[in-house]
């Protein structure tokens, strides 16, 4: 992605509250809004136009991320009909300022947009069926660079849904790569954004520390989530990571694989076998 710049208006002055976005020669817009202001959203002008819509918050039965993607040639009367679904606590909306996406163009969008989702994997998708729709080339290669914006402008809006846990290493090993060892299986990872991803394929012990329930009982129900939902698989004796997974730390994707507590910063090394705190102590 290119250097850009966004122009963010709080219609309100606040942060949290209804506020919109838009990239420098973008003709399309954001306009995002807590639930507590879904009123103020249903006002907004422009909700009568088509686009592409995000309801975003947390499935109550099991506490994992959820969105719901839809698509609408009137944004305003398909949100509306939302209402009795309580996961959601947060709307984004996408339209274009010139009025000219079809109904082709945001079912092509919607389908993308949760097929990209699906490939993240970072919040489990209310609705998972994908629409789609057949569009003309020159038609493809214009909502492939709205479908980027839309990828540029969520997350700063708040919401990584659309955000890779890390980035392509386009065939090449990232310089930034760390590893770790333990008991012979061996892991890799590295630092992002939100904070550690542990990298598909790495390997972490079979068994947990015998105190590790008492003494890290966090991380050791996070691991146990991991196992039932397959993104850990044992493997004879170890497991494996059967997908990137990012976690809040190093030390805490280090408790996943040693399991138990761990300091994460001397545990992951670089491919020089220099532990991770050196290398921040180092800049």
């Amino acid at each position: 992605m290119a250097a850009s710049t966004i122009k963010l208006f709080l219609p309100q002055g606040n942060p949290k509250g209804l506020r919109t976005a838009e990239v420098s020669n973008w003709t399309g817009k954001a306009i995002a809004a807590p639930r507590s202001e879904f009123k103020e959203l249903l006002e907004r002008v422009e909700l009568q136009n088509s686009g592409v819509y995000f309801l975003i918050g947390t499935d109550p039965e099991t506490g994992e991320a959820m969105a719901y993607i839809g698509e609408a040639e009137v944004i305003k009367d398909r949100i509306k009909s939302h209402t009795d679904k309580d996961f959601w606590i947060q709307t984004v909306v996408f339209v274009s300022k010139d009025e000219n996406l079809t109904k082709s163009h945001i079912r092509y969008l919607e389908g993308r947009l949760i097929e990209i989702t699906k490939d993240v994997g970072r919040v489990k998708l209310f609705n998972s069926k994908m629409s789609g729709s057949r569009l003309p080339e020159s038609d493809l290669a214009d909502m492939e660079v709205f479908l980027s914006l839309i990828q540029l402008l969520l997350p700063v809006l708040g919401s990584d849904m659309l955000t890779p846990v890390r980035k392509s290493e386009n065939g090449k090993k990232n310089q930034n790569t760390l590893y770790c060892e333990t008991k012979g299986l061996k892991a890799s990872g590295m630092r992002t954004p939100n904070g550690f991803v542990v990298l598909k394929g790495s390997q972490a012990v079979l068994v947990e520390r015998p105190s590790a329930a008492k003494t890290h009982p966090g991380y050791m129900a996070q691991r146990a989530k991991l196992l039932e939902n397959g993104s850990l698989e044992s493997k004879n004796d170890h497991v494996v990571f059967t997908k990137d997974m990012e976690f809040s730390s190093p030390s805490a994707a280090g408790a996943i694989i040693v399991g138990g507590g761990t300091a994460g910063p001397s545990l992951w090394r670089n491919k020089n076998g220099k532990t991770l705190k050196e290398i921040d102590e180092g800049m």
